[in-house]
């Protein structure tokens, strides 16, 4: 167990003022590559029938993979704390936000 310590790096991640308030999405559009995944994040909002992208994030597979196991892990300790997130029933043209996006022009 010592020898596994002494190999565990640290990384200092800074975080500037202008990132730490964050950027608030309710809709992500995931497209990939054989090199990269592309997750483009919006904001839906009521009335309003355009929605710009307002951060655009790109990671090689392995790391898409890993922010999925990320996600998983965190939604699990959510639930455990707070009780199971509900989702909207599934069905025909099922989509978890109630928008689709366009089939004609993704954002990449």
């Amino acid at each position: 167990m010592e020898k596994h310590k002494k190999n565990v790096r640290q990384i200092n991640i800074q975080l500037d003022e202008k990132v730490s308030s964050g950027e608030y999405a309710n809709f992500v559009v995931v497209t990939h590559s054989p090199a990269e995944f592309v997750l483009d994040f919006t904001r839906i909002l009521p009335g309003v029938p355009k929605a710009k992208v307002h951060s655009r994030i790109i990671m090689a597979p392995q790391h898409a993979k890993a922010f999925v196991g990320a996600i998983n892990e965190n939604i699990k300790k959510f639930e455990d704390k707070h009780g199971e997130i509900k989702m909207p029933n599934k069905g025909e043209g099922f989509s978890p936000f109630g928008v689709k996006p366009s089939k004609d022009v993704l954002p990449n």
